[in-house]
């Protein structure tokens, strides 16, 4: 890419996850643009633009992520308020990117009473001042829709099948499957094998009411004397993706992994997969991983940062987004 063409970009970045965005910056050759961000004494947060953004694309690249004091929702509003001191500050294109985007698994009503938190969160963004967001692999696509203006949902099903491709070389595509987590997931993972020219199946997990909890109940689809990956967009709290492992083990798998762009990883998470029969993990950079990997022998992490950085410069050039994912953001 020209850098000529990229001289009005910068990236802008917040105290959750810097390195992410200076990657990027790094990657296009671009400037992150200064700012200052302190909290005062009752933790209310501050923020201000050291140079003038009057000439300058923005991409205010932050992932909602819970890091040391900090919450997920201090995360988010810095993010909205970076959006807005940018507006304030006349910047003339603003535009939002979250490699992770809270609150994007409360995405409908599921109980009265119950808010439609994701929705909120995108309309928040839009009155914060920008005039497009950016994320990776959203938990429920229809998010999208939150808003009237442009909202680009990336994809990281390419990096992610890149890696695939590796495993399938080391045992062979007939000894491999695909194996969805859950039903909901059966669409994606079917596109993946295709792309693969391998087998797929899907665990048949049910849900309780009233405690929340998921258990795998069946396999559908033959594993038997096959090496599995499980294939979801985040892994949490690692207890379904523990379940779905020991079913497919009963069900002779030879062995079981799990591959997913999130790796939120919350607090069970590391127990739950130390005692679980997966071989690896494989995860993408859209979180933060150092912690994680410390704790977790078995974690593998892939970048995002290459496919992030060319989406915003062809955001910022005005071209498609969808023939650098092979349209598998449209699935």
């Amino acid at each position: 890419m020209s850098k000529d063409s990229l001289e009005d970009l910068r990236i802008v970045t917040g105290s959750v996850y810097p390195e992410f965005a200076q990657e990027v910056a790094d990657t296009l050759g671009v400037e992150m643009s200064p700012v200052t961000l302190k909290r005062h004494a009752n933790t209310e947060q501050y923020i201000r633009y050291e140079e003038s953004v009057r000439t300058q694309h923005l991409f205010v690249l932050q992932t909602h992520a819970a890091v040391g004091d900090r919450s997920v929702d201090d995360a988010v509003a810095e993010h909205r308020m970076l959006g807005s001191a940018a507006r304030r500050a006349s910047a003339p294109r603003i535009t939002a990117c979250f490699p992770y985007m809270a609150y994007s698994r409360q995405e409908r009503k599921s109980k009265s009473g119950e808010p439609i938190a994701a929705a909120d969160l995108v309309h928040d963004f839009d009155a914060s001042g920008y005039e497009r967001q950016i994320s990776v692999d959203l938990h429920a696509g229809a998010i999208q829709g939150f808003t009237g203006r442009p909202f680009d949902h990336m994809t990281a099903a390419p990096v992610l099948r890149d890696r695939l491709k590796d495993w399938v070389d080391e045992h062979g595509r007939k000894n491999v499957i695909l194996v969805a987590p859950d039903a909901g997931r059966t669409k994606a993972v079917a596109d993946m094998a295709e792309q693969l020219d391998i087998k797929y199946a899907t665990v048949d997990k049910r849900r309780d009411k009233r405690t929340g909890k998921s258990t795998a109940k069946k396999v559908v689809g033959n594993v038997a004397g096959r090496h599995a990956m499980l294939y979801d967009d985040m892994i949490d709290g690692g207890g379904t993706l523990k379940g779905a492992a020991e079913r497919l083990i009963e069900k002779k798998a030879v062995s079981v992994g799990a591959i997913a762009t999130h790796g939120i990883l919350s607090a069970a998470a590391p127990e739950n997969i130390k005692d679980s029969p997966l071989d690896v993990v494989i995860v993408t950079n859209t979180l933060p991983q150092d912690e994680h990997q410390a704790q977790i022998p078995k974690l593998e992490v892939v970048s995002i940062v290459p496919m992030m950085a060319e989406a915003v410069s062809r955001v910022h050039r005005k071209k498609s987004l969808s023939k650098l994912f092979d349209g598998l953001n449209q699935s």
